[in-house]
Protein backbone atom coordinates (compact mmCIF):
# COMPACT_ATOMS: atom_id res chain seq x y z
CA UNK A 1 0.00 0.00 0.00
CA UNK A 2 1.35 3.25 -1.40
CA UNK A 3 1.52 6.36 0.77
CA UNK A 4 1.54 9.43 0.36
CA UNK A 5 3.74 11.50 1.78
CA UNK A 6 3.13 15.21 2.17
CA UNK A 7 6.19 16.99 1.87
CA UNK A 8 6.00 20.30 4.74
CA UNK A 9 8.72 21.87 3.45
CA UNK A 10 6.68 22.76 0.09
CA UNK A 11 6.01 26.82 -0.04
CA UNK A 12 2.45 27.76 -1.56
CA UNK A 13 3.40 29.79 -5.22
CA UNK A 14 1.73 32.19 -7.00
CA UNK A 15 1.66 31.86 -10.85
CA UNK A 16 3.37 34.92 -12.55
CA UNK A 17 2.28 33.46 -16.17
CA UNK A 18 -0.69 35.53 -16.30
CA UNK A 19 0.29 38.64 -14.72
CA UNK A 20 3.15 38.63 -17.65
CA UNK A 21 0.98 37.52 -20.43
CA UNK A 22 -0.96 40.89 -19.88
CA UNK A 23 2.35 43.21 -19.20
CA UNK A 24 3.25 41.76 -22.56
CA UNK A 25 -0.07 42.46 -24.47
CA UNK A 26 0.23 45.66 -22.92
CA UNK A 27 3.48 46.69 -24.06
CA UNK A 28 2.53 45.61 -27.87
CA UNK A 29 -0.81 47.49 -27.92
CA UNK A 30 1.32 50.77 -26.65
CA UNK A 31 3.89 50.15 -29.09
CA UNK A 32 1.37 50.05 -32.04
CA UNK A 33 -0.49 52.64 -31.14
CA UNK A 34 2.30 55.19 -30.21
CA UNK A 35 2.72 57.47 -33.14
CA UNK A 36 6.00 58.74 -33.99
CA UNK A 37 6.42 62.78 -34.82
CA UNK A 38 9.54 63.38 -36.84
CA UNK A 39 9.87 67.43 -35.36
CA UNK A 40 11.91 69.87 -36.86
CA UNK A 41 14.85 69.84 -34.27
CA UNK A 42 14.96 73.22 -33.31
CA UNK A 43 12.31 75.84 -31.62
CA UNK A 44 11.56 78.99 -33.17
CA UNK A 45 9.72 82.09 -32.45
CA UNK A 46 6.48 81.62 -33.95
CA UNK A 47 4.44 84.46 -35.38
CA UNK A 48 1.55 85.47 -32.79
CA UNK A 49 -2.13 85.30 -34.30
CA UNK A 50 -5.58 86.41 -33.00
CA UNK A 51 -7.24 83.32 -34.51
CA UNK A 52 -4.79 80.84 -34.13
CA UNK A 53 -6.51 77.24 -34.15
CA UNK A 54 -5.90 73.73 -32.94
CA UNK A 55 -5.35 71.48 -36.30
CA UNK A 56 -5.47 68.11 -36.08
CA UNK A 57 -0.99 66.37 -35.03
CA UNK A 58 0.67 66.07 -37.97
CA UNK A 59 3.73 63.65 -38.23
CA UNK A 60 6.04 65.62 -40.30
CA UNK A 61 7.20 69.43 -38.92
CA UNK A 62 9.21 71.52 -41.03
CA UNK A 63 11.09 74.77 -39.39
CA UNK A 64 12.72 77.57 -41.10
CA UNK A 65 14.71 79.92 -39.26
CA UNK A 66 15.23 84.07 -39.63
CA UNK A 67 18.27 82.94 -41.45
CA UNK A 68 16.99 80.86 -44.10
CA UNK A 69 18.27 77.16 -42.32
CA UNK A 70 15.38 74.96 -42.99
CA UNK A 71 15.65 72.55 -40.24
CA UNK A 72 13.79 68.29 -41.06
CA UNK A 73 13.98 65.98 -38.92
CA UNK A 74 16.80 67.22 -36.55
CA UNK A 75 18.91 68.29 -38.95
CA UNK A 76 19.53 71.24 -41.94
CA UNK A 77 18.06 70.44 -45.11
CA UNK A 78 18.58 72.75 -48.58
CA UNK A 79 15.46 73.58 -50.05
CA UNK A 80 15.60 71.71 -53.36
CA UNK A 81 15.90 68.74 -50.88
CA UNK A 82 12.90 69.27 -48.67
CA UNK A 83 10.72 67.36 -51.40
CA UNK A 84 12.99 64.28 -51.65
CA UNK A 85 12.95 64.07 -47.19
CA UNK A 86 9.14 64.65 -47.58
CA UNK A 87 8.63 61.18 -49.48
CA UNK A 88 11.01 59.75 -47.26
CA UNK A 89 9.39 60.42 -44.34
CA UNK A 90 5.87 59.78 -46.17
CA UNK A 91 7.27 56.13 -46.91
CA UNK A 92 8.29 55.86 -43.10
CA UNK A 93 4.81 57.30 -42.02
CA UNK A 94 2.20 58.48 -44.25
CA UNK A 95 0.06 61.49 -43.21
CA UNK A 96 -1.57 63.90 -45.38
CA UNK A 97 -0.90 66.98 -43.32
CA UNK A 98 2.57 68.75 -43.24
CA UNK A 99 3.05 71.91 -40.32
CA UNK A 100 5.74 74.71 -41.74
CA UNK A 101 6.86 76.12 -38.18
CA UNK A 102 8.19 79.46 -39.85
CA UNK A 103 9.98 82.49 -37.40
CA UNK A 104 8.49 85.24 -37.59
CA UNK A 105 11.58 87.23 -39.00
CA UNK A 106 12.09 84.30 -41.64
CA UNK A 107 12.08 85.61 -45.27
CA UNK A 108 8.71 84.77 -47.08
CA UNK A 109 9.94 83.90 -49.77
CA UNK A 110 11.68 80.87 -48.26
CA UNK A 111 8.78 80.01 -46.69
CA UNK A 112 6.85 80.01 -50.80
CA UNK A 113 9.65 77.63 -51.79
CA UNK A 114 9.41 74.92 -48.86
CA UNK A 115 5.34 74.93 -49.14
CA UNK A 116 6.00 74.50 -53.20
CA UNK A 117 8.55 71.91 -52.08
CA UNK A 118 5.95 70.27 -49.89
CA UNK A 119 3.00 70.45 -52.48
CA UNK A 120 5.51 68.66 -55.22
CA UNK A 121 6.24 65.92 -52.79
CA UNK A 122 2.31 65.33 -52.78
CA UNK A 123 1.13 67.11 -49.74
CA UNK A 124 -2.07 69.44 -50.22
CA UNK A 125 -2.61 70.20 -46.16
CA UNK A 126 -0.03 72.50 -45.37
CA UNK A 127 -0.59 74.73 -41.82
CA UNK A 128 2.02 77.49 -40.69
CA UNK A 129 2.53 77.09 -36.78
CA UNK A 130 1.26 80.18 -35.03
CA UNK A 131 1.46 81.57 -31.50
CA UNK A 132 -1.90 82.45 -29.17
CA UNK A 133 -2.67 85.40 -28.76
CA UNK A 134 -2.99 88.80 -30.29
Amino acid sequence: MARKIKREDEEATIDMTPMLDIVFIMLIFFIVTTSFVKEAGIDVQKPKAANASKKPSANIFIAVRENGEIWMDKRVVDVERVSANIEKLLAEQPTDIVIIQADKKAEHGIVVKVMDAIKDAGIDKISIAAASGG
